[in-house]
């Protein structure tokens, strides 16, 4: 008997929803379904947080156990169908930087929960099976979905009180953000800079050039993502004729390309990037960047505090991960499924420095939150 060998996986579904006010101003409606379709969110974008995750715990026959949390709305199939081909290999024969699950949704889950236990075997930290840790703190931006600018501007002050640098607003054609940035300049000055993520729903350069009339450049760290992803010469020429830096996101769960990045590079199409999904990937794509001089940050789908955890080592073996990341799951979720939360100080979050994850996953939070699904085939 292999005493590395996984002897079972247990994957539990739960549901754990937002804070109250810690999305979208009550005035301000989201009603765009083809938007909330697309990225997963259910019936509109503000019930992101009630689709569903999966927390994963693969067992070892030596007692061991690694933990995993998959991103929303995730197949149960394609999980039970993981479970199956793993199960019975041994975790340290296994190719991690290519491990046989095709399926991006539920992957990173699997990665981690892996990467979680060889870490624990080795007795160092998943950062370090990584290549190395850069850093032991990571910045973190704030983050909130559309707000109205009162919102707006007492959502900044907020983050700047708890030491952010970078503010991230969620936004849509129909915001009035030139109203956001004159109020959060009244009201923080420049003390904080801001991050606005339209999500590709700006759609085109000019509405994009229409919307950014008037904004103060000052406030604004940069625009990531305003037009659709296809349009690599858009964000080449909005690159040159707007005052702000602009950013693309590469979210390898939504199962984009990870050669996206070529494209923008020959381009010279924007100032830095957005990456989640896998660890390795991660850092492929980060070195990448690195490569072309360019600056990036860890990106979410605003997670529990497994994946967050995973996110922050990411981030740490990221050599050009200087930019604030988006691990703010703790500022909206009502838990984040873990024993003790993530450590923040002045707006950055310290690097778990314990084996493995760094993390253990809360048991009695875990039954809270569960919606009685799993999927645990016998071996």
């Amino acid at each position: 008997m292999n005493p590395t060998e996984i002897q079972s996986i247990l994957a539990t579904e739960v549901v754990v929803p937002a804070r109250p006010g810690s999305l979208n101003s009550e005035d301000v409606l989201d009603k765009d379904q083809n938007f909330a379709k697309k990225f997963l969110t259910g019936g509109s974008w503000t019930e992101f947080a009630i689709q569903p995750k999966w927390i994963i715990q693969i067992k070892l026959r030596n007692g061991l156990t690694g933990i995993g949390e998959t991103y929303r709305s995730s197949s149960p199939e394609k999980i039970r169908e993981a479970i199956k081909t793993l199960t019975g290999r041994n975790i340290l024969t296994l190719n991690w930087r290519r491990l046989p699950i095709t399926d991006q949704r539920i992957y990173e889950a699997f990665e981690t929960a892996i990467l979680d236990l060889a870490g624990q075997i080795a007795n160092v930290p998943i950062s370090q099976l990584l290549g190395g840790a850069y850093r032991n703190r990571v910045d973190c931006n704030g983050w909130t979905g559309r707000r109205n600018p009162e919102d707006a501007a007492q959502k900044a002050y907020e983050a700047m009180q708890k030491g952010h640098k970078i503010f991230k607003f969620k936004c849509s054609d129909e915001d009035p953000v030139r109203l956001w940035t004159a109020a959060i300049r009244k009201k923080c000055g420049t003390s904080i800079k801001i991050i606005l993520d339209p999500n590709q729903r700006w759609n085109d350069v000019k509405t994009t050039i229409r919307l950014m009339e008037g904004v103060d450049a000052e406030v604004m760290y940069g625009l990531e993502d305003p037009i659709l992803h296809e349009d690599v010469k858009g964000f080449a020429y909005l690159r040159k004729v707007l005052k702000v830096p602009l950013f693309r996101h590469i979210s390898l769960p939504y199962t984009q390309d990870i050669r996206d990045i070529i494209r923008f590079i020959k381009e010279e199409a924007v100032d830095g990037y957005n990456f989640n999904g896998s660890a390795f990937n991660s850092v492929l794509l980060a070195e990448i960047a690195h490569l072309e001089g360019k600056s990036c940050w860890r990106g979410s789908e605003v997670d529990l505090g497994i994946s967050e955890a995973m996110g922050v080592h990411i981030a740490a073996a990221s050599i050009n991960c200087t930019i604030p990341s988006d691990i703010f799951g703790e500022l909206v979720r009502v838990d984040d499924l873990i024993e003790q939360p993530l450590q923040f100080e002045q707006g950055s979050v310290l690097v778990p420095d314990a084996p493995g994850l760094g993390v253990k996953l809360d048991q009695q939070a875990l039954k809270q939150f569960a919606t009685g699904n799993t999927i645990s085939p016998e071996y």
